[in-house]
């Protein structure tokens, strides 16, 4: 199944949401999934924070001035917003609605916070999140990045035991302990959710639709 609806049925879009502890491989994941989904939209957060090299903005972030978070924050553009290590986050609300209710599907890469809040807002979202196979494995990762002291990673992993524990609000988990095997289980939770009954719109099928609808057409044909 691929794409907005099937030819049986018309069906409102999907929010997915995937969130993991930093060196997860949540990025890697996320990418691979759309090889194989392209259509999925990817939501760009804003953030105040300064873009780092390779970065694009548009891409990868809105990088706007805490002047312009704030004034959208007041006039209530955002889905959720959150401040990390001093940078202001925020996903925005208008693209998500725009590609729902066009019944396509939009994947948004935020943290435990971020995800409680969309889920509050948006209660057919599917969370997902992504589990390194153990701790130590998850340790081994950040420190063969090579851009983190040790303190660093020390914080990062206290971070990671907080995040893991609060696991229990999502929908699915995802182990990613190789990489093709945790993007076709993420293939597959995509196919389930766009196969849920409680999301079609529209019954294409004559034998699906309301009966008294069919009714009234056979009547016309008489």
């Amino acid at each position: 199944m691929r794409g907005q609806s099937s030819p049986l049925a018309k069906r409102r879009g999907i929010i997915f949401i995937l969130s993991a502890p930093s060196g997860a491989g949540k990025t890697t994941l996320y990418n691979g999934l759309r090889k194989i989904y392209p259509e999925i939209k990817l939501s760009v957060s804003c953030t105040t924070r300064a873009r780092r090299r390779g970065e694009i903005s548009g891409r990868d972030y809105r990088f706007i001035s805490v002047r312009q978070f704030n004034s959208l924050k007041q006039r209530g553009e955002f889905a959720e917003w959150a401040k990390v290590h001093d940078y202001f986050y925020g996903t925005p609300k208008r693209p998500l609605d725009r590609v729902i209710k066009a019944g396509g599907d939009i994947l948004l890469d935020v943290d435990v916070q971020g995800a409680r809040s969309i889920k509050k807002a948006y209660p057919k979202a599917v969370a997902v999140f992504v589990l390194p196979p153990s701790v130590g494995e998850l340790k081994r990762r950040l420190a063969a990045r090579g851009t983190d002291d040790k303190e660093i990673i020390r914080r990062r992993l206290a971070n990671a035991r907080g995040e893991i524990g609060q696991i229990i609000q999502y929908d699915y988990y995802v182990v990613n302990r190789k990489i093709s095997d945790a993007v076709r289980v993420l293939g597959a939770i995509v196919e389930a959710e766009r196969a849920r009954v409680s999301r079609v719109s529209e019954w294409r099928m004559e034998a699906l639709r309301p009966k008294h609808r069919r009714k009234g057409h056979e009547g016309r044909q008489n």
